[in-house]
């Protein structure tokens, strides 16, 4: 993966459908959002586990670019549909430390452990249309018979005792049939 794959995250929503904007731009829970308007949610974990991430998730956490890193990876399910990829990363000594929660959730949303606790905080969202091109993508895509051209992404840093968590969460199309 190259630095260039990762770049260009963006601070708005420009071209993205009317009806995926909101779910895009909500601050809050969206495990707790989908599960609202849904009558069975389900996490399915895909990897967890130390390994090489990208360039610009290493930057961002403060990590240097040839380090491992602890990645988890699951789909959220709405009522038996994949509805969003979530790809979460942080480092070893965050792991072994203020997130070891994160390494024992298994197929427990993340979501839940992230707005349940009084001092985490988060920072702003950052937006990006992922193309078939890019490894968020094709992870994403995996569940979908029928890809389209492109998947809308959102990533945020969640902070704890000053360590940082990267939150990056793929909207795959049936989100916009929930209510």
């Amino acid at each position: 993966m190259t630095n260039t794959t990762y770049k260009f995250w963006r601070g708005d929503t420009l071209g993205c459908d009317a009806n995926l904007a909101p779910w895009l731009r909500n601050h809050g829970s969206l495990t707790q959002r989908i599960q609202q308007r849904c009558n069975h949610f389900a996490v399915r974990k895909v990897r967890s586990g130390l390994a090489r991430i990208a360039l610009d998730e290493s930057a961002l956490l403060g990590i240097a670019s040839q380090r491992l890193a602890y990645s988890r990876d699951v789909f959220l399910y709405a009522d038996n549909q994949p509805v969003v990829y979530a790809h979460s990363v942080c480092a070893t000594r965050a792991l072994h430390g203020v997130w070891r929660a994160v390494a024992g959730l298994g197929n427990q949303p993340l979501g839940a452990l992230l707005f349940a606790h009084p001092l985490v905080k988060r920072q702003p969202l950052h937006y990006k249309a992922l193309r078939s091109n890019h490894p968020l993508y094709q992870q994403a895509a995996t569940v979908l018979a029928n890809p389209p051209s492109k998947l809308w992404a959102r990533r945020s840093l969640f902070y704890l005792h000053g360590e940082p968590l990267l939150v990056t969460e793929v909207f795959l199309p049936e989100i916009l049939r929930l209510k």
